[in-house]
């Protein structure tokens, strides 16, 4: 019999609203799943159930009473440990802030408390989010969903893994570098990436930056879809969700929920394995080349092209390097030994560029985001892999090697990903099948500027022509094997920095 944990979140929402459900009962089942395979993976970290309890009953209370619910009402959510929640600790997998209990949400956490979710808990991220490896000395290390040996990425890791397991229906994420869509591709859920100001954020330092943005992810995509719709808002805190006086641009539900698949006959396809230059490995290479063959006839037209990125890995590393000084120079210089090897690392290379290295930076960004205008002229949508390896030990702290060659920086195998983040496009990770060592394969979906609900339609399109196929629907974990696995804390190097080279095979 199917747990209620086991629900999609668009049938949980139905079940409560037509009173067949109660958000306490859904709530006790993600409560049981938790505490089921949570040990083996570390994905969810800090808790207060009781508060939790007390949100579903008051939802339950509101539905019977009757009247309009909001879109999210009764809804669990895993809240990733990025973002302040009022009364939850948040750490940012860091010692500096391991006690760290907000007295506010952040904008929004509290946007989508207003829309009825139920914050179950904290999930796991790597220390201020830096590095795809959701590891840290407070917490721990998170697991991947189908070996939890394996790196869960990051550093949305713990958002991956909890959804990937069941343990939440939907869960927050964050992006730079590929933060949601890296983890959402090794644990075979979705992450989406919206365009620069789509979700509004309250805590980015650089207000104008589009690198940083927040986002959704779930399961499949109608849900994904609903969440996005209680996530979208004009809300001015964030100068990049700019609006016109009297007109609320994004504060419109129904342009994402409910998502009516694509006619992907009418769209023109451009595939790429690499935008020309990632260190993308050859397992990840072969599975994305069984994925295309299976999609291109879907469309109108397929072509292997890509937009003009050279250069995008220099103006990356200096625009993210930005954004390192501010929220990580000073505590380096004053508490260097809470911090762990990347911010080190982070901080030293921020340091080294200067403020011509930031112009020309600029630049490069600017003539790559124009080259995607003209790109997305002539096709209507971009697919690549997500991420450039298939999933490693954890106790790598990243693939200093791939397919035998050294990598430019810790973050470069994340370059597939940080190549669409400069041009501020959507874009999506989106699970199909698995590659040859068994792990899922995240397909990244492109879309033009402005174009969210293109990228959605068009994933909710291939995910109706694979349901059920045996090769590229939906890996699910080995629930029943996590649950008998031995805790991750068991594990050597657990809360530790040490860490194993990767032996290539």
């Amino acid at each position: 019999m199917t747990e209620p944990c086991d629900l999609t979140a668009l049938e949980a929402r139905r079940l409560i609203g037509a009173k067949k459900l109660s958000s306490t009962e859904l709530l006790e089942s993600c409560l049981g799943r938790i505490g089921q395979v949570n040990h083996a993976v570390n994905a969810m970290t800090a808790m207060d159930e009781n508060a939790a309890r007390a949100t579903a009953k008051a939802a339950d209370e509101a539905t019977m009473k009757g009247g309009p619910l909001p879109l999210l009402h009764g809804l669990p959510l895993g809240i990733k440990d990025l973002e302040e929640t009022k009364g939850l600790r948040t750490t940012w997998g860091s010692p500096i802030f391991a006690n760290h209990i907000p007295d506010k949400d952040e904008h929004m956490v509290a946007n989508l408390r207003e829309q009825g979710g139920v914050i179950v808990g904290k999930t796991n991220v790597p220390e201020f989010g830096l590095g795809a490896n959701s590891r840290n000395l407070v917490w721990g290390a998170t697991g991947n969903a189908f070996n939890p040996e394996f790196n869960a990425a990051g550093s949305s890791g713990g958002s991956a893994v909890a959804l990937a397991t069941n343990m939440v229906p939907l869960a927050s994420g964050s992006d730079t570098g590929g933060s949601l869509r890296n983890p959402a591709a090794f644990n075979g859920v979705i992450g989406f990436r919206p365009s620069s100001g789509l979700v509004p954020s309250s805590r980015r330092p650089h207000g104008w930056s589009p690198l940083p943005m927040l986002g959704p992810m779930a399961r499949n995509v109608p849900d994904l879809a609903l969440m996005m719709s209680a996530m979208a808002s004009d809300d001015a805190v964030d100068p990049l969700a700019y609006t016109y006086p009297g007109q609320r641009m994004r504060e419109r539900p129904e342009l994402f929920h409910p998502v009516a698949p694509a006619d992907l006959a009418a769209l023109r396809l451009a595939y790429t394995e690499d935008f020309g230059q990632a260190p993308t490995e050859s397992i990840v290479r072969r599975a994305f080349q069984k994925v295309v063959a299976a999609i291109a006839p879907m469309f109108a037209r397929a072509v292997e092209a890509t937009p003009d990125v050279s250069g995008g890995d220099e103006a990356f590393e200096v625009l993210r390097s930005t954004g390192v000084l501010s929220g990580n120079a000073e505590r380096v210089r004053t508490r260097p030994d809470d911090c762990g090897p990347n911010m080190h690392a982070n901080v030293k290379e921020a340091l080294g560029y200067s403020l011509q290295d930031q112009a020309d930076a600029l630049v490069r960004q600017t003539q790559i985001y124009r080259g995607f205008q003209s790109f997305f002229a002539e096709h209507s949508i971009l697919v690549s892999p997500a991420i450039c390896t298939s999933p490693r030990p954890w106790l790598e702290l990243y693939p200093a090697v791939i397919d035998n060659k050294p990598v430019r920086t810790y973050f470069h195998w994340l370059s597939l990903a940080y190549y669409v983040t400069l041009t501020g496009h959507p874009a999506m990770s989106f699970p199909i099948g698995k590659d040859e060592k068994g792990f899922p394969f995240g397909l990244q979906i492109v879309g033009p500027r402005g174009g969210d609900v293109l990228v959605l339609q068009v994933a909710a399109a291939i995910e109706a022509a694979f349901a059920g196929d045996a090769e590229f629907a939906r890996p699910l974990p080995d629930l029943a094997a996590l649950e008998k696995a031995p805790p991750m804390s068991s594990r050597p190097g657990f809360k530790t920095w040490d860490q194993v080279p990767y032996q290539q095979v």
